[in-house]
């Protein structure tokens, strides 16, 4: 469970290529809910799991500007 906070939307610096399929749900956030690592999250790049540098498309991968394929700060929409 420790990976949890990896998949935290709310991470600052995030690269505004991630996209989320919380963008399709009608439905007001629950914060009791805890996210699932089910593939929630692709690269509008590679519209994939991975990003054009292979690692994975997560809030705690696209957080870092280190990162080649790294956009500006965004929220995950």
């Amino acid at each position: 469970m420790a990976e949890l906070h990896n998949l935290d939307p709310n991470r600052p610096n995030l690269c505004s290529a991630l996209r989320s399929k919380d963008m399709f749900i009608w439905a007001d956030h629950d914060p009791d809910v805890v996210r699932a690592n089910t593939g929630i999250f692709w690269c509008l790049y590679t519209q994939g799991p991975l990003g054009p540098d292979g690692q994975l498309a997560e809030p705690g991968n696209c957080d870092s500007k280190d990162r080649g394929c790294h956009c500006h700060e965004s929220n995950v929409a």
